[in-house]
């Protein structure tokens, strides 16, 4: 999605998931341990158990969708926590690959791996499903356990996980102990459960701890001058690395090498490469932050090329859905 066609309007990231975002390695999950299980069985991630273990839908439909139409999710998609409870009312319009990253948690890193392994049409055809829980108020993480329900039992959905050795850049801090100054802990910013103000409209200095207005999750609009803002609060780090690649489009995982432990609230602008040569009137002295440039100097980090060892979810077999 093309900034230019942002022309002001709000972008909820959280909601996008159509931009690949969902793991047992993942936003805010990523390194979270996971449950001991018996030899030959599965083990299962610390979320999924805490969750409540294997749940389903009490109905759900799944139908192609209509050629050029797209209806929203009724809520986020995403591997973060942010979520707007809908009595238990899941309703959304995606490929397989977008229901599979959701159910299992799996950050965009991890996501692009895993659709490595999906055929075509899985990542292309998109199906409407509307299904309803029996729990009118379930967690967002008890309805990824029903939509992993769903998948095994509608697309026949079978996979496996693989720890493979992979070019990844590693996140760390410029000064060890010290960040940037717009990446502030989230304790030194307005409790979650306090209404924050409306934005101010000179948004660069003013709104560094109460932007976005709620918590856990990750805001991005246009600003005037062709720039754009980021944000998030109640964030960790490891959910910090891998937006960045999905945002700046880094080409590769980025992984959390920071230690920093805990929550933090940030901001940042920068100019996109595809707009800092749009306007003619633009001196080449004034052409506005880049991308890499504003992780450094306003969040006090910087990436380097490195390896790692990544799970990555590989798909052993998937159908299209049966019929309701």
């Amino acid at each position: 999605m093309l900034l230019s066609n942002w022309a002001n309007k709000k972008l909820l990231l959280v909601a996008v998931a159509w931009m690949a975002m969902a793991a047992p390695f993942a936003f805010g999950q990523g390194n979270a341990p996971k449950t001991a299980a018996p030899a030959g069985q599965a083990v299962m991630p610390q979320w999924q158990t805490a969750a409540g273990g294997k749940m389903t839908f009490e109905v759900a439909s799944i139908r192609p969708s209509k050629p050029d139409t797209f209806t929203p999710p009724n809520f986020a998609l995403s591997s973060d926590d942010s979520y707007i409870s809908t009595g238990g009312i899941f309703n959304a319009d995606f490929p397989v690959a977008t229901y599979i990253e959701f159910a299992y948690k799996l950050n965009p890193d991890q996501g692009k791996l895993m659709r490595a392994s999906l055929p075509k049409w899985a990542t292309t055809d998109a199906f409407e499903i509307h299904a309803r829980s029996e729990n009118q108020n379930p967690t967002k993480d008890q309805m990824r356990l029903m939509v992993q329900s769903l998948l095994a039992d509608r697309f026949k959905l079978t996979f496996h996980f693989e720890t493979r050795q992979v070019p990844v850049l590693a996140l760390t801090l410029i000064k060890p102990g010290k960040t940037g100054p717009k990446l502030r802990p989230h304790a030194d910013g307005p409790p979650c459960d306090v209404p924050t103000p409306p934005p101010a409209s000179d948004r660069s200095e003013k709104i560094p701890g109460v932007y976005p207005a709620r918590c856990d999750e990750y805001d991005m609009e246009a600003m005037p001058g062709r720039m754009v803002l980021l944000g998030s609060r109640n964030t960790t780090m490891d959910l910090l690395a891998h937006s960045l690649n999905n945002i700046g489009r880094l080409g590769r995982p980025v992984v959390d090498r920071t230690e920093l432990n805990g929550r933090f609230d940030f901001t940042m602008e920068w100019t996109p490469e595809s707009n800092r040569h749009a306007d003619a009137d633009v001196q080449p002295d004034s052409q506005g932050t880049t991308f890499l440039e504003a992780v450094k100097e306003q969040l006090g980090l910087k990436l380097e090329s490195t390896k790692a060892m990544l799970d990555i979810l590989v798909i052993d077999h998937v159908e299209r859905p049966s019929d309701n």
